[in-house]
């Protein structure tokens, strides 16, 4: 018996801790929020997907019988049919789709990792294939169909984390290692800074930049090793780094370290509320001055946000606009009101659950 109805969800994320690390095999520290993105889907009786997305005020159309040619830059939808089809994934039939959430758009918060991620289970739902319930499957499949089909320069942190959800430790080194974290450190406050992102721009200058200078340093000393080096070698065996790569290379070695530090206090279980905010507020100041992907609105809505009672926060995302993030175990309702000042709007969130189904009909 076909699926007649369907509805997959995906959370947003923040990252807490290791932004700009993913795509350079360094560890990163995520948590899936309860701002969500919704694939439903009624079923046809042919093979036409036809699409409602009511949030861009767009829709669209597609047969699913062979590999589809891409209209637009970043053709997600079409790009995961492709990239299931090559693995000889059989769809059955069509359906009529809508797709909604309430994540901010192009803010830095996943909603098109969330996206593609719901999409990709609802096709291997629906053709009842053995990867619907593997998260890991999933996430592995959405970054091919995000990043790889479309050459793009992103890591696999957003994937991951909608996909799996809670609070997570994901080390990208050869063989990507997972482990859940607690998960009881109550409300954030997510602001949006409205402010448009250059995510292209800012990854091609921070990862160009970091992975440039990794390769002019081990032309030099073979050892160099990212996951081990200290600052001060590096600074005192290569003086000749220009000022601007210095910085970001010492930001992301503070980064690494600083996440590193974050998961010793959340295995210790020594993680206070204090503590988490002071770290979350070192490490914007480490995206903020080392590797310069801050606004002077989202500096703002941090700063209102500290004068408000936030334990902590920083930048979310990629940086040069969208989001920032406030942890408010006790005031977020204040915070949410500071934030509206400095310009921002807000969104109180909690620690939520990776993509899973919303409901589902056989007829």
């Amino acid at each position: 018996m076909k699926i007649s109805k369907l509805q997959i969800s995906a959370p947003g994320r923040i990252c807490l801790f290791g932004e700009h690390q993913d795509y350079l095999s360094l560890p990163v520290i995520t948590a899936a929020i309860n701002l969500r993105i919704y694939v439903s889907g009624v079923k046809r009786n042919d093979k036409i997907f036809k699409f409602e997305m009511p949030d861009l005020n767009e829709s669209d159309e597609f047969p699913i019988e062979h590999e589809l040619k891409y209209n637009k830059e970043r053709d997600y939808l079409r790009s995961a049919v492709n990239i299931l089809l090559r693995q000889g994934v059989v769809i059955p039939c069509g359906y009529d789709c809508e797709i909604r959430g309430d994540i901010p758009i192009n803010s830095g918060t996943s909603s098109s990792s969330a996206m593609i991620v719901a999409w990709i289970k609802f096709l291997l739902t629906i053709a009842k294939d053995y990867r619907r319930d593997n998260p890991l499957e999933i996430a592995r499949l959405a970054h091919q169909a995000e990043v790889l089909e479309f050459a793009e320069p992103g890591g696999k942190m957003d994937h991951f984390a909608t996909s799996i959800g809670g609070v997570l430790f994901i080390d990208f080194d050869n063989n990507i290692k997972i482990k859940q974290l607690q998960t009881n450190l109550g409300q954030f406050v997510l602001g949006d800074s409205l402010e448009a992102k250059d995510t292209k721009g800012i990854l091609s200058r921070v990862k160009g930049g970091v992975q440039g200078l990794l390769h002019q340093i081990n032309e030099q000393k073979k050892e160099f090793d990212l996951k081990k080096c200290q600052w001060h070698d590096i600074e005192r065996k290569f003086k000749d780094i220009p000022h601007d790569k210095k910085l970001l290379l010492q930001g992301t070695i503070e980064n690494r370290d600083l996440t590193t530090k974050a998961l010793s206090e959340f295995e210790n279980n020594t993680l206070t509320r204090e503590k988490l905010g002071d770290m979350l507020f070192y490490g914007h100041q480490i995206l903020k001055d080392k590797l310069k992907i801050s606004t002077s609105k989202l500096d703002l809505m941090i700063a209102a946000s500290k004068k408000a009672g936030a334990c902590g926060g920083k930048l979310n995302g990629s940086g040069g606009g969208g989001c920032m993030f406030a942890y408010t175990p006790e005031n977020a309702e204040e915070v949410v009101s500071a934030i509206k000042q400095a310009g921002g709007k807000s969104y109180i969130v909690e620690i939520d659950s990776g993509v899973k189904t919303d409901f589902i009909v056989y007829g």
